[in-house]
């Protein structure tokens, strides 16, 4: 059972020695259950999610921004208790915690509305402990209210699964009704083609799972094949959310006149030469996207309440985040893998 305020130590894991999930990158700790300062929340984890955020960071592809951080940041929890200064928040509400934790709020990207670019922008589970255990410190102005009922554990994805797979699919700049592609198909993925279909998409899914596949299928795929196959029509617009530079070319030659190719991961192995008339003449755009912005989080939400969407998830005890991790890695999670406290 997850502790409330006043517990005198908690428990979770943090990343001591980054490297292959073989060599045991996590630790388990119990260490002294932390304070909010004044803006924050302290929330008893209910759920977290395990994206490949946190596999890249396990395994070292991220360099670590801190020593012995906890990772984790899809985190929905109970308000145990909260600081002086927040009033948006009461002890008991339901709130979230996403991968966003912190911007400067005045320097020029932060106010045209890009804080996702802020050069001083800090991340739940890098720059600070996130939420694999029992507790988690979230910034009340970068926390989610999250609806009081419901499984905690069908929450959790949303919160950067979901939310940046919404941020790739706008940076897709996908056209109504249009034919969209998605390569790969794990827990963001699975989140951004419902909304797509939700706007009219057709949508075709490429991606080397065979069980990843059947479920494209069983949420409205028009078609799903192997990473490398050509789709069955040329694409209007393509994400590519597995973490392969080589699918980059192959993405690109798949796109339309005009088309756009979004590169949705934080890390990506090396890509490949481009040939100029193969994969970018007649003007193919090639786009990159960077975390997101707060108002991202709020339109996805929304959304996702609006067209009722369905989240696939692997449940697993936080006593089994190692092995959440391998499978991860091994691509043998279906949807989103989801830590739960007890």
């Amino acid at each position: 059972m997850a502790p409330v305020a006043g517990s005198d130590t908690v428990s979770g894991w943090v990343v001591r020695r980054p490297g292959p999930i073989a060599s045991g990158p996590l630790t388990g700790i119990r260490r002294p259950a932390p304070e909010p300062g004044p803006g924050d929340l302290l929330l008893s984890v209910e759920a977290c999610g395990v994206c490949r955020t946190d596999l890249h960071l396990a395994e070292g592809d991220l360099p670590p921004h801190r020593p012995s951080t906890v990772p984790g940041h899809e985190i929905v929890g109970r308000v145990a208790a909260a600081g002086e200064a927040v009033t948006a928040f009461r002890t008991g509400d339901r709130a979230g915690g996403a991968w966003l934790r912190g911007t400067c709020g005045v320097c020029r990207y932060c106010r045209a509305g890009h804080e996702n670019l802020c050069p001083e922008s800090r991340y739940t589970g890098w720059d600070a402990d996130g939420g694999f255990a029992e507790t988690a410190l979230v910034p009340a102005d970068y926390a989610y209210p999250l609806p009081d009922g419901g499984d905690a554990a069908l929450l959790a994805p949303l919160l950067c699964a979901g939310i940046i797979g919404y941020r790739a699919l706008r940076r897709s700049a996908l056209p109504a009704g249009g034919r969209l592609g998605i390569y790969g198909f794990g827990a963001s993925a699975h989140l951004a083609a419902q909304v797509a279909l939700a706007q009219g998409a057709t949508v075709h899914v490429l991606t080397r799972s065979a069980r990843a596949r059947e479920l494209a299928l069983a949420l409205g795929a028009s078609s799903a094949g192997d990473a490398y196959d050509r789709p069955p029509e040329p694409l209007d617009s393509a994400i590519l959310f597995a973490p392969v530079g080589d699918l980059v070319p192959v993405a690109l030659e798949a796109l339309d006149r005009s088309g756009t190719l979004a590169v949705a991961g934080i890390h990506l192995s090396d890509i490949p030469a481009l040939q100029y008339q193969r994969h970018l003449f007649h003007e193919r755009n090639l786009r990159s996207v960077t975390a997101n912005t707060r108002e991202d989080g709020r339109a996805f939400l929304a959304t996702a309440a609006r067209i009722g969407i369905r989240v696939t998830v692997s449940p697993y005890p936080l006593s089994r985040a190692p092995q959440a991790l391998a499978d991860l890695a091994a691509d043998r999670v279906q949807g989103a893998a989801v830590l739960t406290p007890g």
